[in-house]
């Protein structure tokens, strides 16, 4: 069942923060991840205006998205978005399931 990362993040430092978004492409797709959005246009509609930017990456399965997220190279990409404090980022997992509400 695939599994979808779902980002939302402020970014401090833009220059700094592309250091960190240039190497992830390469990481997610060692994962077989595929970004279905990545900062686009936006509307919020309820809930705080404090991200400015959304990223939405498909993986095949949760085990996949966990473990790109896991991956040596990820926490050392996302370790240098935190020590540089060049964007805050608040992430979520959610498995694909029953699209009936």
């Amino acid at each position: 069942m695939s599994a979808y990362w779902l980002a939302r993040s402020r970014i401090n430092d833009p220059v700094e923060y592309k250091k960190y978004t240039d190497q992830v492409p390469g990481i997610i797709a060692k994962f077989n991840g595929k970004v279905l959005a990545r900062g686009g246009r936006f509307d919020v509609r309820e809930g705080p205006e404090y991200f400015g930017r959304f990223v939405v990456i498909e993986f095949p399965s949760m085990e996949q998205a966990v473990a790109c997220h896991e991956s040596p190279e990820y926490q050392a990409a996302s370790a240098y978005r935190r020590r540089n404090n060049v964007g805050e980022v608040e992430l979520v997992f959610v498995e694909g399931g029953d699209a009936t509400v």
